[in-house]
């Protein structure tokens, strides 16, 4: 959520910064409502203070043994009566204020990219190269197929589209990915690892900015949870309405999680195999930086998603998103693209997003120094290291062989013990 302050500071640039989004939004209005609100505190402060000076009056009187009161407590009730109406309207117009910040999406920082959508993007590096095959690569939803590991029609027969099922060595290269994600994050780059809930409460999902703007986009239940469409959701909530010591700054989690996605504005998107699925697995890497060093942090989080990817020797780019193409939260985000020989395309694996005080403002998450006292509010960070299924299919796609088996990368043969994924006999 944006600083009220900030933007009456400076609208124009608040109003520059959001049209660079494609996003329009009435800040004269907004201000408007912070007006009148100002207005309507001081006058009720001008009210409690002569309420003020009546009780002390009335304190006096009885104090020094008078039966009379020199006040005349018809006209303060009506005082009082008013500032209650004062009251009750500021509480209104406060609400409107916050749902109005609520709505408006996060300033960009100054190094990202001008631009409408994707095609603005600028890419920023490539690592690796793509692999040279003597036959026609196959997608990796024929392979899986094929080797009777992936299965999407018993998973549409189970839970509609969108789904898939695990057989066999799919489902243990499942989870040597995450376990092996999961060991390099924690053994080596200094994460501590968590299991969070799966479903959290609408204020946990404010807080980080699903809401209220894409409750279309969440799964919940009639009981008002919400499955969660990242573990971010969670594990940045950890210190929701907490105060940090600054000494402990970064702090850096990782989380594997199933994540869910109602994917409503993806009609007709990526309909095939695992790249858009409304249930899939996911490492999440989340920081707590302070905000001094956070774009340092955001390099050095990108560098360890890539690492992953960099050890399963898989060719990728990294994309720096234009204004346009930024998430809701985000100041400023990288994307890890990997390359997909079976459709001939990059595909997303991982965003990699600083998301300055935004965050934290919503989730009251500060913190403070033992020398000064001051407090100040976090800045908060994550990306995917990496979104599991689409790593899988990577592997499927990148590793296939002539006769329709897959090579194991070398990093994974130990947690799968074999060397090679071939068809069910």
């Amino acid at each position: 959520m944006l600083d009220l302050k900030t933007i009456r500071q400076d609208p124009s640039r608040v109003i520059q910064a959001l049209e660079t989004r494609g996003e329009t939004v009435d800040i004269e209005a907004l201000l408007g409502l912070d007006r009148k609100r100002r207005e309507l505190i001081q006058k009720a402060d001008v009210l409690k203070a002569r309420r003020n000076a009546f009780s002390q009056e009335i304190a006096r009187s009885k104090a020094e043994g008078k039966d009379h009161v020199a006040v005349d407590t018809k006209q303060m009730r009506e005082i009082s009566e008013t500032i209650k109406g004062i009251d009750s309207e500021i509480r209104q117009l406060e609400e409107k204020i916050k749902q109005i910040l609520l709505g408006i999406p996060n300033i960009p920082h100054e190094s990202v990219p001008i631009g409408k959508n994707e095609e603005q993007n600028r890419i920023k590096r490539h690592w690796g190269d793509k692999p040279e095959f003597d036959f026609i690569p196959r997608p990796h939803w024929e392979l899986g197929e094929s080797l009777g590991i992936l299965d999407f029609k018993r998973a549409a027969k189970l839970s509609g589209t969108r789904f898939c099922l695990y057989w066999g060595m799919g489902a243990r290269l499942e989870r040597a990915l995450i376990t092996f994600m999961l060991d390099v994050h924690t053994k080596e780059h200094g994460y501590i690892e968590v299991l969070p809930p799966f479903m959290v409460s609408r204020e946990t999902m404010t807080a980080t900015g699903q809401l209220p703007k894409f409750e279309d986009d969440l799964f919940s239940t009639k009981d008002q949870y919400y499955l969660i469409p990242t573990a971010e959701v969670p594990v940045t909530n950890i210190f929701r309405a907490e105060t940090i010591n600054e000494e402990d700054l970064p702090i850096k989690l990782v989380a594997f999680t199933p994540c869910f996605r109602r994917e409503a504005g993806s009609y007709g998107k990526d309909t095939r195999g695992l790249t858009r699925q409304h249930q899939f697995n996911k490492v999440e890497l989340v920081r707590f930086a302070h905000p001094s060093h956070s774009y340092e942090d955001l390099e050095e989080l990108t560098s360890e998603a890539e690492e992953i990817l960099r050890r399963l020797n898989l060719h990728y780019r990294v994309v720096t998103l234009c204004t346009g193409d930024l998430g809701f939260s985000a100041s400023k985000t990288y994307d890890l693209e990997v390359w997909m020989p079976g459709q001939n395309r990059y595909v997303e694996i991982s965003s990699c997003s600083n998301f300055e005080d935004f965050q934290a403002r919503r989730a009251r998450i500060r913190f403070a120094s033992n020398n000064t006292k001051k407090t100040g509010l976090c800045h908060t960070l994550n990306g995917s290291g990496l979104a599991v299924g689409r790593t899988l299919a990577a592997i499927l796609e990148n590793y296939q062989l002539p006769d329709g088996s897959v090579e194991v990368p070398d990093v994974l043969k130990a947690y799968m013990g074999l060397d090679r994924i071939e068809p069910i006999s």
